[in-house]
């Protein structure tokens, strides 16, 4: 009898141990059970702000305001692109978030195509640098390309000033020549090569400054002033440099046209869109014999706006070195979308170079 309780108290210490063993791995487990089950909750957290509205989860493109998916991105590029009859249409111009029309000489215009959101896959003819061109990609801290220069944008290339490439230095390598044109309308660039040119002059490849512009958050918030639905803007009385902008309401762009042509680019046949167009009114000073200008992108001065299929008297101001609209010293917002800057000699002013009809 006492042998079988010895032995029954053996078998409960046994049955104890084995209780008390289980007891610990049960807490254990439920230790790691609690542990991976936290892993669910922040999976619930994310899925739910993937399941929010896309507009909310992305980031307003810096030069248009359009939404994208990354904050920064790549550093802008700024090209000196050919506006010549014979240099149209043009490639890469769909791509741009602005365009800059200014004059050159001669009453021929230039364009300053800016790509931050995209760098098309051709960009051309590239056409020659001007001082004020390279003080707006000076401004903007953008990487500027050319094909050519005046002998005072070449003193400001030459110490430096921006970082650039030059055709000059690259003709036949980073810039190639179609045989579909003549020179000088013939100098193309490939965004492979503007790469190579980024980091062959060893410059900043992403954003580093941001610019000042405000953008509504959407066409519908946009304030309607005068209705205007078709625009023109005067270089000069030779048609080849009017241009002629129609909104589309359907859209809520405008698309040029010059000399009754649409504007296109040559790479993929598309409009040029834009859903802003800003004139404002500067002073030009003529240089030399050939004709070139000094422009004062410094001071500030007159403005108009055309967005959302109206317009809007306003002013121009230098802000960090971006050419920004303002209304009462305020940025005033565009639609988001691109912006196509006319700069008008003041001595030509804003009243006689543009008008409009609803």
């Amino acid at each position: 009898m006492e042998g079988k309780n010895r032995g029954w108290l053996v078998g409960l210490a046994i049955v104890l141990l084995l209780l008390s063993a289980c007891s610990k791995n049960e807490k254990a487990g439920a230790e790691e059970v609690d542990h991976t089950q936290e892993k669910p909750e922040i999976i619930e957290v994310e899925d739910e702000q993937e399941g929010m509205d896309d507009e909310r989860a992305l980031f307003p493109t810096l030069f248009t305001g359009v939404k994208g998916e990354t904050e920064v991105g790549d550093r802008a590029v700024l090209a000196t692109i050919n506006n010549h009859p014979q240099a149209r249409p043009q490639s890469g111009l769909s791509a741009a978030d602005i365009v800059y029309e200014f004059v050159a000489e001669g009453n021929v215009t230039r364009f300053l195509a800016l790509f931050q959101s995209e760098l098309p896959e051709s960009i051309g003819p590239v056409r020659s640098a001007r001082d004020y061109f390279i003080e707006l990609a000076k401004g903007m801290d953008a990487f500027y390309v050319a094909h050519g220069y005046s002998p005072d944008a070449k003193a400001l290339l030459d110490k430096r000033y921006v970082d650039h490439v030059n055709g000059m230095q690259y003709d036949g390598i980073l810039f190639k020549r179609s045989v579909e044109r003549k020179a000088p309308h013939n100098s193309y660039i490939s965004n492979e090569n503007v790469r190579k040119a980024i980091e062959m002059t060893k410059s900043q490849a992403v954003v580093t400054k941001i610019p000042p512009f405000t953008f509504h958050e959407s066409l519908e918030d946009a304030k309607i002033e005068d209705i205007a639905s078709m625009l023109v803007v005067r270089f000069s009385n030779n048609k080849e440099f009017i241009s002629t902008f129609a909104y589309n309401p359907d859209n809520g762009t405008y698309q040029r046209m010059v000399n009754d042509v649409l504007t296109v680019d040559k790479e993929n046949n598309l409009p040029v869109e834009v859903a802003n167009v800003v004139v404002i009114e500067t002073a030009h000073r003529t240089i030399d014999n050939e004709g070139r200008q000094a422009v004062d992108i410094e001071s500030g001065g007159k403005a108009m706006l055309f967005q959302a299929g109206a317009v809007k008297e306003i002013e121009w101001k230098n802000i960090e070195g971006f050419i920004v609209p303002v209304e009462d010293g305020v940025p005033v917002k565009l639609v988001p979308g691109k912006t196509w800057f006319h700069v008008i000699p003041t001595s030509l002013g804003l009243a006689k170079s543009v008008s409009y009809t609803p």
